[in-house]
């Protein structure tokens, strides 16, 4: 099997419009979660979120490509051009004909979706754009990364709701090592925060209205975030060969299936999917140093990941450190798997581990290191991203350091 290596990074989100606004504001633990802004937010019980409130959309596409992207394909976009700058790749021949595009989202065209019910529902309008369909559809990111690069191998997009991201990466990284592909294009993307996103997330009851305290004993539920993160995982050799810096190794990828509750976490699904990839890593749990958590900050969640987490690793789960980003970003639910691989190529790179940020008291049932509220200085050499979605999909990354 080949080995596949991290060639390019590109993001925007609650944090940061690029890589390294978003590592410096992750170092600094700061808080991107902020009052919700738009149409309708005067009639939502929960008015905080990871938005982007500095997006300027029209300064950045044309009318016609504006009529095309919905938010999460354009926030995918400018992630993506980044990374395959980043990359030096040129998708041109061979290489065209050999790289593709894998991304994950939840909600897709969730804001065209919510503009237009809108507009036919409320407002009695009987017609729609002809192009709201392909505006909306889960697949558009992906096409249009496609279309604007020359990807002419595997494309497609995976909705595992939270997980997305994560299986999205992880089929990435089975293709380049399998010699299916020579690079993909990957990562996720999301914007669900519009009235309708929101409202419908309101029913779980599972948000919080003031903040994000994952693994804290006074967390009350989660905080949405919306944006992307996009990365070009490419075959070790041909980056070798062309003299392209490595930003880390990817070397292992598990997923599993609890199969018994569509809302509820399962630790035993949870920690075979951590085990699963530290096998296909061919490493010892021992070697772990970070783990990005899912860390949602429902009770429910993190005490199931710390459970999990023990129970993967045993007497080594005292040792390791673990933290929650979304506790600063918010949770992009499709898209957040790619924005917290940023905190473990940082962990790897730099040797700074991104804290758990508005931790305020420790919890018996989240007895772990969970990095509260100050980033740290560490060396890392190898770390884990964990994945934990709504009907009992967990997706689990290993990566370590650019060889």
């Amino acid at each position: 099997m080949r080995r596949v290596v991290i060639t390019g990074a590109g993001t925007v989100n609650a944090l940061g419009l690029d890589v390294p606004s978003t590592l410096k504001a992750m170092a600094e633990g700061k808080n991107g979660i902020s009052e919700l802004q738009f149409r309708d937010v005067d009639r939502l019980s929960i008015k905080i979120g990871g938005q982007i409130h500095d997006w300027d959309a029209e300064g950045r596409f044309n009318r016609q490509q504006m009529a095309l992207y919905d938010r999460f394909t354009q926030f995918t976009l400018v992630a993506a051009q980044q990374a395959i700058s980043q990359s030096g790749l040129e998708f041109v021949g061979d290489l065209a004909l050999r790289s593709g595009v894998v991304l994950g989202t939840s909600g897709g065209g969730l804001t065209t979706q919510d503009d237009n019910y809108r507009m036919v529902y409320e407002e009695g309008k009987n017609r729609v754009h002809p192009f709201v369909v392909p505006k909306l559809m889960n697949n558009a990111a992906t096409s249009h990364v496609s279309m604007e690069y020359n990807l002419k191998g595997p494309c497609f997009t995976v909705a595992t709701a939270c997980a997305s991201s994560n299986h999205a990466m992880g089929q990435a990284f089975n293709m380049v090592r399998h010699g299916v592909a020579t690079a993909m294009v990957t990562g996720g993307s999301e914007s669900m925060l519009c009235f309708g996103g929101v409202k419908a997330w309101e029913g779980l009851r599972v948000m919080s209205k003031d903040a994000c305290r994952p693994f804290s004993l006074t967390r009350n539920g989660m905080v949405q975030g919306e944006g992307a993160a996009v990365f070009v995982f490419e075959d070790y050799d041909h980056a070798k060969a062309r003299g392209a810096e490595i930003l880390a190794e990817v070397i292992g990828f598990a997923m599993t299936s609890d199969a018994s509750d569509i809302v509820m976490p399962s630790k035993q699904g949870a920690a075979r999917a951590i085990s699963g990839a530290i096998q296909d890593a061919r490493i010892n749990a021992s070697d772990i140093g970070y783990i990005n958590a899912h860390g949602t900050g429902t009770a429910a969640n993190d005490k199931t990941e710390c459970a999990a987490v023990a129970d993967a690793l045993g007497a080594h789960a005292d040792n390791i450190m673990i933290s929650s980003t979304k506790s600063m970003h918010g949770h992009l639910i499709g898209g957040t798997g790619a924005v917290e691989l940023l905190a473990c190529i940082m962990a790897l790179r730099d040797g700074i581990i991104a804290p758990t940020i508005n931790y305020e008291e420790p919890d018996p049932e989240c007895a772990l290191d969970v990095v509260p509220n100050e980033a740290r200085d560490a060396k890392v050499d190898v770390v884990i991203s964990n994945a934990f979605a709504f009907g009992g999909l967990n997706a689990v990354l290993a990566l370590r350091k650019a060889p």
